[in-house]
C-alpha cells in the first residue's frame, strides 16, 4: 500500500499508551475487592487497550518488514 495511515512514531505512542493502560487496569484489579465492576474494567478497558496494543504492534512489525 502507500502511504497512508499513522507514522511509526504515532504507532509507537499508541502502543506505549496502551501498555500504560493495560498496566493500569492490572494495578486497579489487584488493589481492589472482587466487585461486579471488575466485568465493566476489563471488558471495556481491556478490549480497548489491548485491541490497540495489539493493532499498533502488528503495524509497526509489518512496516520493518518494508
Amino acid at each position: 500500500m502507500s502511504g497512508y495511515g499513522p507514522s511509526r512514531g504515532e504507532l509507537r505512542f499508541r502502543l506505549i499508551v496502551s501498555l500504560a493502560g493495560l498496566a493500569m487496569i492490572v494495578a486497579a484489579i489487584s488493589t481492589r475487592p472482587p466487585s461486579p465492576a471488575w466485568i465493566e474494567m476489563v471488558g471495556i478497558g481491556g478490549v480497548f487497550f489491548g485491541g490497540t496494543a495489539i493493532w499498533s504492534a502488528w503495524q509497526l512489525r509489518g512496516r520493518r518488514r518494508r
